[in-house]
């Protein structure tokens, strides 16, 4: 029919098509040629640079430092450098960029959302001219790194109302007090975002916190179980002193960090569909491969059941973060969808995870295998950037009208 637009008609198999085996739907073609390309760039970066060490490093629990140049030569960020002539990519390419990044190693995913997400995204919104001229540069070029520190120790979702770490006026300095928790990249960040309430206001304030300032010491959370790459942090902010200069201008209330919260919680949809993705994959690989009785386990009924149910957990969440990101991409997006999406793909991605798991049987417990990793992974995803229960609230109180179940 003239005036309508669809997805270009399947001709060949899906790994002959360039596409990942799990996008059964083909929803990557939704892209851009252009978008494309990029995509398939990342995906080759992953692919040959970061799978075949992540393993290693995860077991080890430290970070792989030689990646980060890498990662800023892929030009991801080149758009958020003041003075860079590109356009912010749409959110859809976004979104696939991090789907690719939890298919390859659900760490990297969570240190790159950390450091562009959440510190550059922050900065973005609240920060002034001048100072996105003076971080965003070599942010953009992952020169500098950023994290970003809202979670204290004594809770994280009552954080709105509870924060404890506080900011206290001194003529043209802030003294900054407090601690915060799970703070990702926080032990070799450049650039922190801390957020804390001012003792006069009560506001909530927000702060970039630089490498090495008198009174801020991070130490790094050891004995994960899950994205054991990711150098967590426990921060502690002793009489640390922030010039006004490096006080956001533009966040003067939790409304604004929550509004940064908004945009990345699409982000850590992504990545679960890209941990399913990869899970799948494993799976499915696994499957053409192991004999029992004389022939592959990929031709018995239960084993083809666990596929099925894995692509299809896969293909409906790939679909709900498709069209978040086009109506992100509209401007038309509503805090409980991407809630909604935060939270149905992260139990979908745990139970995709448990299958592959499943399906492997005793070899889907060894690292060598990589489904482990995955399955531990995914318990991170599914608690940060607001936990399922949390979601399901956000998303309850839209549908009933404005009947808020928060207890306050």
């Amino acid at each position: 029919m003239s005036g309508t637009s669809a997805l270009p008609t399947p001709s060949g198999p899906y790994l002959d098509r360039g596409l990942l085996p799990a996008d059964f739907y083909a929803y990557e073609e939704l892209l851009s040629d252009g978008e494309r390309e990029k995509t398939e760039s990342v995906r080759e970066f992953l692919r040959m640079q970061v799978a075949p060490i992540v393993d290693d490093y995860w077991a080890r629990a430290e970070f792989p430092f030689q990646l980060v140049e890498g990662f800023g030569g892929l030009g991801l960020l080149d758009w958020a450098d003041p003075d860079s002539p590109e356009s912010k990519p749409s959110n859809l390419f976004a979104g696939f960029v991090a789907l690719e990044l939890g298919h390859a190693d659900a760490s990297m995913a969570t240190f790159f959302g950390v450091h562009s997400g959440l510190a550059m995204g922050t900065i973005l919104s609240c920060g002034s001219d001048e100072q996105k001229q003076r971080w965003l540069p070599a942010m953009s070029r992952l020169e500098k790194i950023g994290a970003f520190a809202l979670t204290e120790p004594h809770g994280g979702s009552d954080v709105a109302g509870g924060l404890q770490t506080t900011a206290r006026r001194d003529g043209d300095e802030w003294i900054l007090d407090g601690a915060k928790r799970w703070i990702g990249n926080a032990t070799f960040a450049d650039l922190v975002v801390v957020w804390a309430r001012d003792v006069e206001t009560r506001h909530v304030l927000g702060f970039v916190v630089e490498k090495d300032t008198p009174g801020f010491t991070a130490t790094k959370i050891e004995n994960k179980m899950a994205l054991r790459i990711v150098q967590n942090a426990d921060i502690v902010l002793d009489g640390c002193r922030v010039p006004e200069a490096n006080r956001l201008q533009n966040a003067n209330s939790f409304k604004d960090t929550a509004e940064i919260l908004r945009r990345t919680r699409s982000g850590v949809a992504w990545q679960a569909v890209g941990v399913m993705f990869g899970a799948y994959e494993i799976a499915l690989q696994y499957a053409k491969e192991r004999e029992q009785f004389g022939r592959p386990i990929g031709g018995f009924q239960l084993v083809q059941d666990l596929l099925v149910k894995m692509v299809g957990n896969a293909t409906a969440s790939c679909g709900m973060v498709t069209r978040l990101a086009q109506l992100q991409d509209a401007g038309v997006y509503r805090d409980e969808q991407s809630a909604l999406a935060k939270a149905y793909c992260t139990v979908r991605m745990r139970e995709n995870v448990g299958w592959a798991r499943e399906l492997l049987a005793g070899n889907g417990i060894v690292l060598d295998y990589k489904v482990g990793r995955f399955v531990a992974d995914a318990e991170a995803l599914y608690s940060y950037e607001g936990t399922r229960e949390i979601q399901t609230l956000i998303v309850g109180r839209a549908v009933t009208g404005g009947l808020s179940a928060f207890v306050r």
